[in-house]
């Protein structure tokens, strides 16, 4: 396609998409911020839990309705929790064995099934950020350590210090060998566009006092995202290891696709056969069209539901 064209069709596009979105009711936007207990948090805290929640489905639905993609809409809503240091994502995440932050985060485009991943990185502000650039820019899924991070350098995507993401509270849970049992603050965003596309995404900081290099489900494609147009997508929290072995978020959209299950009965199996196995965890999931599942075993997982463009669902605790 020559540049005059694609110009012309892209210009096209944001004229009238506006307008056409108008007419569709299908855009939707489901947002988590970890599943846990959060017994342990003041009033405080839940409440700016909610209103990232709120403002992260907010920022994401409002890309959609302007003719923006699901892909935009799972990033820019994600970045809004990394930034947040409530949640175990970018600045707030956890610390290792030997005092250190290791993030992870993966995205995934269902129209072409294409997805990027980033493992293990120390530097770069917004994990979700590097991970959809490794899917768009190079020819591989996964980078984890220093060679993602040299790839977030020569992109020049912001990078800071470990100050950044300092936290004396998060510190003194692996100093002290307090169980983190309050929450898993694993953040992840499921979108469907108007065009009927669907994105899926995850970003985490792992698990609190885990050992250097350890990896969980977040940035494995299939096991803590998957997105797949015309079945469903999914983002998940918890137990890494064994969402790992279950291949948990593909697992829903092979039950959707091969079974005809409904979204939350395939989202419930899924969960219920975690639980089985001693693991606990929850799923956000996204049918295409529009419909969500927001399952867990656990006695909360902080959640929020957007398809209209007036009120969002927001929760934390189960109804």
């Amino acid at each position: 396609m020559s540049p005059i064209i694609k110009k012309t069709l892209t210009n096209f596009l944001l004229f009238f998409a506006p307008l056409l979105i108008s007419e569709t009711k299908d855009i939707s936007i489901v947002v988590h911020g970890g599943a846990g207990w959060f017994s342990s948090m003041t009033e405080d805290e839940i409440e700016g839990i909610e209103s990232a929640l709120n403002n992260a489905a907010d920022l994401g639905y409002g890309i959609m309705l302007e003719g923006g993609s699901s892909l935009d809409a799972v990033e820019k809503a994600i970045i809004v929790l990394e930034n947040n240091p409530l949640f175990n994502a970018g600045k707030g995440s956890v610390y290792t064995s030997e005092l250190k932050q290791e993030m992870d985060a993966s995205i995934m485009d269902g129209s072409n099934l294409d997805a990027g991943a980033v493992a293990s990185i120390t530097s770069v502000k917004n994990p979700i950020t590097l991970a959809r650039y490794v899917m768009e820019n190079t020819e591989h899924v996964m980078f984890s350590s220093t060679g993602a991070e040299k790839i977030a350098k020569e992109a020049g995507l912001e990078t800071v210090s470990p100050s950044y993401f300092y936290s004396e509270e998060k510190l003194q849970r692996v100093k002290k060998k307090i169980k983190a049992d309050a929450k898993m603050g694993t953040v992840g965003v499921v979108a469907l566009d108007a065009f009927g596309n669907i994105a899926a995404g995850t970003s985490t900081g792992g698990m609190t006092n885990k050992k250097p290099g350890r990896i969980g489900d977040s940035p494995i494609i299939g096991a803590g995202t998957w997105a797949e147009n015309g079945v469903c997508g999914v983002s998940g929290t918890g137990h890494g290891e064994y969402f790992i072995r279950l291949n948990v978020a593909k697992e829903i959209c092979v039950l959707m696709k091969y079974q005809n299950l409904e979204v939350k009965k395939a989202a419930q199996i899924v969960i219920d056969r975690l639980a089985a196995m001693g693991a606990d965890g929850g799923v956000i999931v996204l049918d295409n069209k529009g419909d969500p599942a927001m399952v867990f075993n656990t006695p909360a997982m902080a959640r929020a539901y957007k398809n209209t463009p007036d009120d969002t669902f927001v929760r934390i605790y189960k109804d």
